[in-house]
């Protein structure tokens, strides 16, 4: 298999014509070889329109919805960016060549040696995903892999004025894209897209009981 044509082709049918107009964004994602962040055996895999499992409760997200997340977050140059649950970390080395700084967020040191292993000098912290890294922050964009219920108040609290928070949120049982845009001590959201980024390990709503 070509790859590197497998990378292109996937840039012309996945991300162009869903409204992805960072030319930045392209750009990266046509330097990043996808496939060396998912096991020899999925590699075929890496450019096609599916998610693709990397470990347990992690996913290399279709190009279409990873393109479409990042360019809403409109990452700027000066951006410092928090990556959680960045997996292997293919978001990681995309991010890092838009933004001005990446901190990466996993939750074992295992998992996030596997991102130091695969993006050589990213910065990567082990701990909670929901409590978010608040020595490092405040962030200008936080970024999420995957979809959750409800999303912690932590990472709102850690976005700096006028910072955005791209994340997939389940509504009903439908998951929707949110970007949220923090302005004093509040934030607003917007919901520009649905998406099948499957859901967080953990980030499941807790169950109600009622009498």
């Amino acid at each position: 298999m070509d790859l590197e044509a497998a990378r292109t082709a996937m840039i012309d049918s996945q991300v162009r014509p869903n409204d992805v107009t960072d030319r930045r964004l392209i750009s990266a994602m046509a330097a990043v070889p996808r496939e060396t962040f998912v096991a020899p055996a999925k590699r075929a895999s890496a450019y096609a329109d599916i998610m693709v499992e990397t470990g347990p409760g992690r996913w290399l997200v279709a190009a279409r919805d990873f393109s479409k997340l990042v360019n809403i977050a409109a990452i700027r140059d000066t951006d410092r960016v928090l990556d959680i649950a960045p997996g292997t970390g293919y978001s990681t080395a995309v991010l890092s060549k838009l933004a001005a700084s990446v901190v990466a967020l996993e939750q074992d040191e295992a998992a996030a040696a596997t991102v130091r292993q695969n993006v050589p000098g990213a910065d990567v912290v082990a701990g909670p995903l929901k409590a978010g890294v608040a020595a490092k922050g405040p962030f200008d964009v936080i970024f999420v892999n995957g979809s959750v219920d409800e999303v912690p108040q932590a990472w709102l609290d850690q976005l700096a004025e006028g910072g955005r928070l791209a994340v997939a949120v389940s509504e009903g049982g439908v998951r929707r894209a949110r970007i949220y845009t923090r302005s004093g001590d509040k934030s607003a959201w917007r919901t520009p897209f649905d998406t099948a980024i499957p859901l967080l390990p953990g980030f499941e709503k807790a169950a109600e009981f009622l009498l």
